[in-house]
């Protein structure tokens, strides 16, 4: 069985705040997964999204103490996701955390190994890399379509935060920035394709000391002070011997860069942004035009979000779901911590190297998570 508390893996969320919508309307989705209980710092936020989705709403403490949870979903701030998924595996609850894992890869690594030692499942987002353009490329590049992947470019440029989040303040602290906080979408993709990354350089700075708040909300037209880069150029060394130009920045207007591209000896590829599940995947052999993989009709790439008017494809929860099956079959879950660990030591070597402005190695190594086939990501479904 998915959970010690009965057929379904029971799910506690900690964290209700604008991420959480998406989670807890997913959840249906998927037939071994139950939403049970929420809890938030706003009692009052979290008494919403339970009357919302008819669970319950509990402080932390008794969520973690509950024993009809199984897993506990950390939907919380950045700098909350160690403690709070700390105390969740203390408790003996399996843990899915939104990216990422933690704000240092000492503290990932501690999630890492307190997981192992006490025989719970850790995973973390993004899922994304399992919709349906993620299983695509993958697939494209399993198959050799650009042979031996030898370069590429992955930009993630925007203006920030502060123009539509109502308190994006926390964006731009420590464990925040481009990189920690857009970064895990780009990496992890990567990884899934190409394997992990060996070495990484990078230059960072900072286009603006102060930024304005623009979003309706009560912090409109305040300013607050940036304490961490917000324009970052980096080249990752794959320990297969690609390297690839990663950029991340929120001082850009407007730019004409694809989210990511990748070119072998036999051809190049072209992927839509790795924050969303879908998209249209594109593969130029030798060459010859881009012939185009529209994911629309395809399984996890229909447009559902946002629910009111959908402009693109969200299935976060699948990762969950991934973990949930990956209890049940003894295997690692394909979002695993493991993997978001490797992301984050490459974050940090990022920033580390673009504030030494020299190369830094990334020691620690991962395995590439399995080809997700089609027939088990449809038997995760209701």
């Amino acid at each position: 069985m998915p959970g010690k508390s009965g057929a379904k893996l029971g799910i506690g969320v900690v964290g209700c705040g604008n991420i959480s919508m998406t989670y807890l309307r997913n959840a249906a989705l998927f037939g071994e997964v139950e939403l049970r209980a929420c809890a938030d710092i706003s009692p009052d936020l979290a008494a919403l999204r339970a009357s919302e989705y008819g669970i319950r709403a509990v402080s932390v403490d008794a969520l973690l103490a509950d024993p009809e949870i199984d897993l506990v979903l950390n939907l919380t701030i950045p700098v909350a996701h160690f403690d709070i998924s700390l105390s969740a595996l203390s408790a003996g609850k399996h843990v899915f955390t939104e990216k990422p894992l933690a704000t240092s890869a000492k503290d990932g690594r501690r999630l890492v190994a307190e997981a192992a030692e006490r025989g719970l499942l850790l995973g973390s987002a993004p899922d994304t890399f399992l919709g349906a353009a993620g299983r695509r490329a993958r697939r494209l590049m399993d198959e050799g379509a650009i042979g031996r992947p030898v370069t590429g470019t992955a930009f993630m440029m925007g203006r920030g935060m502060e123009h539509w989040h109502p308190n994006p303040q926390f964006y731009y602290q420590p464990g925040g920035g481009p990189v920690f906080d857009m970064g895990p979408y780009y990496l992890t993709m990567l990884v899934n394709l190409l394997g992990p990354v060996a070495r990484v350089m990078a230059m960072a700075t900072r286009g603006q000391e102060e930024r304005l708040i623009t979003a309706e909300g009560p912090y409109r037209n305040t300013s607050f002070k940036v304490g961490t880069p917000t324009n970052i150029l980096s080249l990752l060394e794959f320990r297969s011997g690609a390297t690839v130009t990663f950029g991340a920045s929120w001082d850009v207007f407007r730019h004409s860069n694809h989210p990511i591209e990748l070119h072998g000896t036999e051809g190049s590829l072209r992927l839509p942004d790795p924050d969303t599940f879908g998209g249209t995947v594109s593969l130029s052999e030798r060459g010859a035009d881009w012939a185009d993989f529209h994911s629309e009709s395809e399984l996890y790439g229909a447009r559902n979000w946002p629910f009111a008017a959908p402009d693109r494809a969200n299935y976060r929860m699948l990762g969950v779901a991934d973990l949930s099956r990956a209890l049940t079959t003894g295997r690692k879950p394909r979002a695993s911590g493991d993997l978001a660990l490797h992301v984050l030591e490459i974050m940090e070597a990022i920033l580390a190297s673009g504030e030494s402005r020299e190369s830094v190695a990334v020691n620690a190594t991962v395995d590439q998570p399995p080809l997700f086939q089609d027939a088990e990501a449809a038997s995760l479904l209701v």
